[in-house]
């Protein structure tokens, strides 16, 4: 029930810029970490390639990814940031901040870097 709190939050500031919360996670990490084979994105999202693809499908045809075969092995896929894409990573990311700034200050400083802690921890205990 908690995590549908805060995605509904994170998604309702993401809309003005037409994505959602799972969206944002994608187009970030391929901003920040440039083109991605989907298993290596999967693992980095904590996705099934199955939920990465049905994920991917409306960035690549809204143009915001490239959905291409990798160059040294063809039977990979690779998707990369499209000029689109970037440009709506540069608009969310201040709308992000923000939501996160709200959490913050509903939650408490103290008590949402501690929560934050102990999800990152749970995330690298799998």
């Amino acid at each position: 029930m908690a995590s549908r709190v805060v995605n509904r939050h994170y998604d309702r500031a993401l809309a003005p810029v037409g994505i959602t919360t799972s969206q944002y996670a994608i187009l970030s990490r391929v901003d920040r970490e440039g083109p991605q084979p989907l298993g290596v994105l999967a693992a980095r999202l904590a996705l099934d390639r199955s939920t990465l693809s049905r994920e991917l499908r409306p960035l690549v045809e809204g143009g915001l990814l490239a959905d291409g075969r990798d160059a040294a092995d063809a039977r990979r896929r690779v998707v990369a940031l499209t000029r689109g894409g970037a440009a709506t990573v540069k608009r969310a990311r201040p709308l992000w901040a923000a939501a996160q700034d709200e959490l913050a200050g509903a939650f408490g400083d103290e008590r949402t870097g501690s929560l934050v802690s102990e999800l990152h921890a749970l995330v690298g205990a799998e």
